[in-house]
């Protein structure tokens, strides 16, 4: 079945006289249950529940492997470290490695800094640029990847380094957020996780925070749902619902918003004051090599550097249809100035857009008046 088509059918109960397409949410904490729970697909609320066990068989599908959603792409990273690194409780005699880009997202950064590197793992960053044919140290437990890189949209080898990884012994992550899984499957290369932030462009709508992680081997997802349970990171069941409802227009979503980033990059790219572009669709592009041959779609987001802090607040405030907003991925474009949030070593002028699904002529029109605006003396 071809993915336009299974976003639409994908999770869905076989059709029933007088039943919906799509079951509505259940709101359960509890679940009618006599004798041993084993007797029971449900029980409790924290550990299992019919909206989830839907969204989650689509999300398999169209990953390619087992799926466990959580109640948000944080707690889906957090989840993943923590099944890896800490399954010896502290118990090891070489302290577990985590590679992961210095590049990638700040809030997965700040996370491993700030709880993960004080117990004890050894945390080793690498510029994603440089992340290719096993550049990275021996020893490692887990390799982490982004690709693209967020905000700075570099791109790396996923068969490279999933090979690499694997030959040394090491487990592979991708977080695939930006591209999702229509625009790359990170599995189908061997990556042993694929880690997603699903408030993006899989429900699409700026509506809600969701996140999920799909695994190849079912022994990694037993742990994860038994981690999300014992931790509590559980989503609610209108979250996934929306999610679910949403999935179906993912790939009319995700064409419209990639079509209008290249035309905007493009765009871009001739305006004299813009300093520099960043998108991976775009020939002239540092990652369109390696991007052309692993992704279907390059992505939502376009990243590009105007000269000054000013300059790019005077664009963003100029801007009449692009919202100022942070995350990516919604129907609706949005742009922000991203340093002002610091962490990232970005120039201050440098601003990170996300094409929505509007009339590509609206949106370069606007553009087109705001620039001329931050650009006027």
């Amino acid at each position: 079945m071809h993915d336009a088509t299974l976003v639409v059918r994908a999770g869905k109960p076989r059709h029933s006289q007088g039943e919906p397409f799509l079951p509505g949410p259940t709101f359960a904490g509890s679940f009618h249950l006599e004798g041993e729970p084993s007797s029971s697909p449900f029980y409790y609320g924290r550990n299992h529940n019919p909206t989830w066990a839907n969204y989650e068989r689509a999300l398999g599908l169209l990953e390619g492997g087992d799926a466990v959603v959580f109640s948000s792409g944080m707690a889906a990273i957090t989840s993943v470290f923590s099944v890896v690194l800490l399954r010896n409780g502290g118990k090891w005699q070489k302290p577990p490695m985590l590679v992961m880009p210095s590049d990638s997202y700040y809030g997965a950064r700040k996370l491993v800094e700030q709880h993960f590197a004080p117990l004890g793992i050894s945390v080793r960053f690498i510029p994603t640029r440089d992340m290719g044919k096993g550049n990275f140290p021996e020893g490692a437990t887990i390799i982490w990847v982004e690709t693209p890189s967020n905000p700075e949209l570099d791109v790396c080898d996923l068969s490279e380094i999933i090979s690499a990884a694997h030959n040394s012994g090491a487990l592979v992550a991708v977080d695939n957020t930006t591209a999702t899984p229509l625009g790359q499957k990170p599995l189908e290369f061997g990556a042993d996780f694929s880690v997603s932030s699903d408030t993006k462009a899989m429900a699409g709508h700026n509506d809600l925070i969701l996140g999920h992680v799909a695994a190849r081997e079912p022994k990694w997802t037993e742990m994860l749902r038994a981690f999300r349970s014992q931790q509590g990171a559980v989503p609610g069941p209108m979250e996934i619902w929306l999610a679910h409802r949403s999935l179906a227009t993912l790939e009319l979503r995700l064409s419209r918003q990639c079509n209008n980033a290249m035309e905007i990059a493009g765009y871009l790219v001739e305006r004299k004051e813009v300093k520099s572009v960043r998108y991976p669709g775009l020939p002239d592009d540092p990652a369109f090599e390696v991007a052309s041959k692993q992704m279907k779609y390059f992505g939502p987001v376009v990243s590009f550097v105007l000269e000054s802090k000013s300059q790019a607040d005077r664009f963003l405030e100029s801007c009449e249809l692009v919202e100022s907003a942070t995350s990516f991925g919604s129907v609706h474009t949005t742009a922000e100035r991203r340093a002002r949030w610091g962490g990232d070593n970005i120039s201050e002028g440098f601003i990170r857009l996300s094409a929505g699904c509007e009339d590509i002529r609206d949106i370069l029109e606007d553009i087109a008046q705001a620039l001329d605006k931050a650009s006027a003396k």
